[in-house]
């Protein structure tokens, strides 16, 4: 599907709902996560819903934790790059459907390597929650704690050159698939795919190249 039509059948799905509802928007690095999520919540909240935004990306895990098992490591990346259990605590079971409202929206500043402790915020009862990241089909994270978490999932396909080629021109990164310097990072979300089939568990596929 593509991206003007995966928004259009994701508003028409999110609008007739009641309660609270969790929309995950996941790919690997560069897939265009943040954007496609932004876009989203822009055309909910211009239908008149409340849009709560999180990323995945403001709960980090310190470097010591982060690369704990090396700084090469696939399975580190995975495992080690994000604080799961700060995010189910502050974001998924307080803004689920049996949840309190009681949210906190980030608790790592990457740039400057700081823990956060923002104030808790309460979420109004019929809010969209839209959240963007990686690896967010993970059993972790698709069933935190017993309870299925996303309402409605995303997963924006692109190939390993294009997302590659897009973190080059964003972030001055390598430029290559098989430059060994960003092997941990292909590597780690070619093993997410594998064992995860997000392209398999989400509710839509959208082609984001």
């Amino acid at each position: 599907m593509s991206r003007e039509a995966g928004l259009s059948w994701l508003v028409s799905r999110i609008r007739p709902r009641a309660g609270r509802t969790m929309v995950a928007i996941d790919g690997v690095d560069g897939a265009g996560k943040t954007s496609f999520a932004d876009d989203l919540a822009a055309e909910l909240t211009d239908s008149g819903l409340t849009v709560i935004r999180v990323s995945f990306d403001d709960f980090l895990n310190p470097p010591e934790v982060r690369y704990a098992k090396g700084r090469t490591s696939p399975e580190g990346f995975i495992a080690d790059t994000y604080d799961y259990e700060r995010f189910i605590d502050d974001v998924l079971e307080p803004l689920g459907s049996e949840g309190c409202g009681r949210y906190r929206a980030r608790s790592y500043d990457f740039a400057g390597e700081t823990p956060l402790s923002p104030p808790w915020q309460v979420a109004p009862d019929a809010a969209v929650v839209v959240v963007d990241g990686m690896f967010l089909h993970r059993d972790r994270l698709r069933n935190a704690r017993g309870r299925k978490v996303w309402d409605l999932s995303v997963w924006l396909q692109v190939p390993p050159e294009v997302s590659v080629r897009r973190l080059a021109e964003r972030d001055g990164s390598p430029s290559e698939v098989d430059d060994p310097r960003i092997a941990r990072y292909v590597e780690g979300q070619r093993l997410y795919i594998e064992r995860y089939h997000p392209a398999e568990r989400a509710d839509l596929v959208i082609d984001n190249t």
